[in-house]
């Protein structure tokens, strides 16, 4: 018993002077697109109740982020997550630009399709991303993502570009010794997966989105060195140190609720999981010896929020926090004590997403709210039941309420009540949660500003 001691003893003493050298080997940095505090409670009552809890609860580190951005009290994602990424604040719709960029609006292409680079060469300067940082140091890099791959929050990483909407021009970044080439890159990104396939392929009869300077960027990169896969099957079987896989013909990847469904819809029956993307992208990355720099976004949290259908909200953070138990399981089978890893994960903003009631422990979070101590559906103020769950603003505000039932609001295609009626329901400007763990973590606490996370990657690296 006394030897057992000891040994853990060591082993915690190790572990603790692991942390504080603060020079991690690999990096992942897992963000939850619009996941803030109600919708992660919400989501681990919705799959574990009350007093369970998700993975990314049991991380040891934790810290409040102030998200705000250049020019406003509630960010859009382009500059929060570029504010991660570069500790840099930006303008709304600008990524990994210097503060003084104006998000100048994209233009149209010959087809009709928006996303043509307005930006004038005079407006702004890059602002050196950590992936950038990494690579010039001879780390592998990837970016994987269940939205668009040239959507805001992964392109923060590697992109330059006044606004978040010229998706063509930002494709372009990704190819090395192409035209429009991030040479800050070196020989490119690594690993890269996601949806948006149109964004990398020419305009066709069947490929009304694609691009119109005629460009394949996927035969590009592959004459680079690149796997390129579109779809689980070709993920799974790939090998070697630099690949693209693009699992969409266009858009992003199906909501996980969708995905797993039988049968799927869409193109999602060939579609990988996140969590399936993120161990693979570390097998990939795991070949360089110099160690990794990841990032993986479940980026669909944000779309379903937006859309105030809760259920593929909750539903896709159930999944990115699977994804997070699955990274963790593999760094830990050859770093036990993440001696080496650092695992960060954390959100670029926050929705309207609140709790509504005193609902009784126990009753389904998407379903009516049941008073607490009889059991009963609770009213409003003109009789009518209402359900647990609503957002502050969006589409479906009724402009006489009327009773609810159970069937109604549990249905995957149901859209919450919500207070202001907007089009589509907006972020919100409040503080999101961080979790972290491994090397270079102790730092991660308090309040903090989204730039400062910036400062403390490049510690955990030691650059």
């Amino acid at each position: 018993m006394k030897r057992t001691l000891v040994a853990a003893a060591l082993a915690l003493s190790f572990t603790q002077a692991a942390y504080a050298a603060g020079e991690a080997k690999n990096i992942i940095f897992f963000l939850g697109d619009g996941m803030g505090p109600s919708t992660i409670t919400a989501s681990r009552i919705y799959k574990y109740g009350e007093a369970g809890s998700l993975t990314m609860d049991t991380l040891e580190r934790t810290a409040r982020i102030k998200t705000y951005s250049n020019d406003a009290q509630t960010t859009d994602s382009a500059p929060s997550m570029a504010a991660y990424m570069t500790g840099v604040k930006m303008n709304n719709e600008v990524i990994s630009m210097s503060p003084e960029t104006v998000a100048t609006s994209p233009g149209k292409d010959a087809n009709g399709n928006l996303g043509v680079n307005n930006c004038a060469a005079t407006n702004g300067a890059s602002a050196t991303t950590i992936l950038e940082l990494a690579k010039a140091k001879g780390k592998a890099v990837g970016t994987i993502t269940t939205t668009e791959l040239t959507h805001a929050t992964p392109a923060t990483a590697w992109s330059h570009i006044c606004n978040r909407n010229a998706q063509y021009h930002i494709a372009a970044q990704l190819v090395p010794g192409g035209t429009g080439f991030n040479s800050a890159l070196g020989d490119g990104v690594d690993v890269l997966m996601g949806g948006g396939r149109n964004h990398f392929t020419p305009y066709s009869a069947t490929n009304t989105t694609g691009r119109a300077d005629g460009r394949n960027l996927l035969t590009e990169l592959a004459a680079k060195g690149y796997t390129v896969a579109a779809n689980k099957a070709e993920m799974t079987a790939a090998t070697g140190k630099k690949f693209i896989g693009l699992y969409s013909s266009k858009s992003h990847l199906e909501y996980e609720l969708d995905r797993s469904a039988t049968p799927p819809l869409g193109e999602g029956a060939s579609q990988p999981s996140l969590a399936e993307m993120t161990v693979k992208a570390m097998d990939l990355l795991s070949s360089n010896t110099n160690g990794y720099f990841l990032v993986v976004e479940g980026g669909r949290i944000d779309h379903a929020l937006h859309g105030t259908n809760a259920k593929r909200a909750l539903s896709d953070t159930i999944a990115f926090d699977d994804a997070i138990k699955a990274a963790l399981d593999k760094a830990k089978l050859t770093d036990p004590t993440l001696a080496n890893t650092l695992i960060v994960v954390t959100a670029d903003h926050d929705h309207t997403l609140a709790f509504n009631g005193y609902g009784k422990k126990g009753n389904p979070i998407l379903d009516i709210n049941r008073g607490y101590r009889d059991n009963q559906p609770s009213k409003d103020a003109d009789g009518n039941t209402y359900t647990t769950l609503v957002f502050g603003n969006g589409p479906n505000r009724p402009n006489t309420r009327a009773s609810l039932d159970s069937a109604t609001v549990l249905a995957d295609n149901y859209l919450q009540e919500t207070g202001v009626r907007l089009a589509s329901e907006t972020h919100g400007g409040g503080d999101v949660k961080l979790f972290a763990t491994g090397a270079g973590a102790k730092p991660f606490k308090g309040t903090l500003d989204n730039t400062k996370v910036f400062s403390l990657l490049k510690s955990a690296f030691g650059f």
